[in-house]
């Protein structure tokens, strides 16, 4: 009894909301600075969409120069992340996961896979870090609100509540809800008064009506291009890579980074050329596949009401916002992963810094 009565009700350092690629390295970057911190994920295990990265073999980076990788992006979104891009660069992300003793392979353009070629192995490898570091998670155990005190916050789930200090929300974006994407985070950002950028899809196929295209439904070429065209014909934006076709359409790398392109400047006056194998296709009409099946989510929490130093809400002190969940994404190809890596560890150095704790890391 004595002992229980010595017990004192302290709230937890920080909690994560999430347990994707950011709630995971944002916990592991936490467990290394020796921060407290308490994982939520709503699905029964963590990493359910990394596990489908990259068609399962889990492209989680570039391993080219930040500078190089933010021109890639493109503004608006390159601007933003800028901050947490150069303090977290590809580089550094590559010694993270080779500590975790995860071999990897480099292709020749930067992409950098785990070496079985599977992303199990890079999320077990998050997983084994986080059971080492004693790092608690509740697993299928959706947050149903988060609610700001004077000393903290409440973190509510459907069984229990939390008291936390600072509360990072890391639930990704809309698209595959399956994997436990369903804007839960978006919708909590709204609650406390913050702009939600209309969600939409990005990295997706474009649907066309064509029989020449579905009569060669499941081929892929590695060497196609794609070209936006504006309104007078000129080309605004490019990419080369692969061109896939489907019963539906046309999708692949080159395809998935002008449809982005798009998503992000408007579909008004847009068309899109497209080569692939001695054929040329050029789509007047844009049609994206639905953003559920989209790799990426473009929109979500406005960046206007994010600090891209820090992660912090402008709005309330102590609530942090990392990865899809923010209106921030990038071309296919590592990038999207590695703005999920970066804008976590700038939160978690936030709040270290909030907490006045020491330590290294990654």
């Amino acid at each position: 009894m004595k002992n229980r009565q010595n017990l004192k009700h302290e709230p937890v350092p920080l909690a994560i909301v999430g347990g994707g690629a950011a709630g995971m390295f944002a916990a592991a970057v936490a467990a290394e600075r020796k921060i407290g911190c308490l994982v939520f994920e709503r699905k029964v295990r963590l990493g359910a969409k990394m596990l489908m990265t990259a068609n399962g073999r889990c492209n989680f980076t570039k391993d080219i120069p930040a500078e190089q990788f933010l021109r890639d992006l493109g503004d608006p979104v390159a601007a933003w992340a800028a901050p947490a891009l150069r303090s977290c660069p590809p580089q550094a992300i590559v010694r993270g996961v080779r500590s975790l003793g995860v071999k990897l392979r480099r292709m020749e353009d930067g992409r950098m896979f785990p070496d079985s070629g599977q992303a199990a192995t890079i999320v077990h490898a998050f997983g084994d870090l986080l059971r080492d570091e004693g790092v608690p998670l509740c697993v299928n155990c959706p947050v149903t609100g988060i609610q700001p005190m004077k000393n903290g916050f409440i973190v509510a789930t459907a069984s229990f509540t939390v008291w936390a200090k600072n509360v990072l929300v890391a639930t990704g974006g809309l698209s595959f809800p399956k994997t436990g994407s369903v804007g839960d985070g978006q919708d909590f950002a709204r609650q406390l008064g913050h702009r939600v950028e209309p969600c939409r899809a990005g990295l997706t196929g474009l649907e066309v009506r064509d029989r020449a295209i579905s009569a060669q439904a499941g081929a892929r070429f590695d060497d196609g291009t794609a070209r936006v065209l504006d309104a007078s014909g000129q080309t605004v934006f490019s990419s080369a890579g692969e061109v896939d076709c489907e019963p539906w359409g046309l999708s692949g790398s080159a395809v998935y980074n002008c449809q982005r392109w798009i998503a992000r400047h408007g579909y008004a006056g847009m068309s899109m050329e497209v080569s692939y194998g001695g054929q040329v296709t050029t789509l007047r009409t844009l049609v994206p596949r639905p953003l559920k099946e989209a790799i990426v989510t473009i929109g979500g929490v406005s960046r206007d009401d994010v600090d891209p130093v820090t992660m912090m809400s402008r709005n309330v002190p102590g609530l942090y916002f990392a990865g899809e969940v923010l209106d921030v994404d990038g071309p296919t190809g590592g990038y999207n992963l590695t703005l999920a890596f970066a804008t976590a560890r700038a939160a978690v150095v936030s709040v270290q810094a909030r907490l006045r704790d020491g330590g290294v890391a990654w």
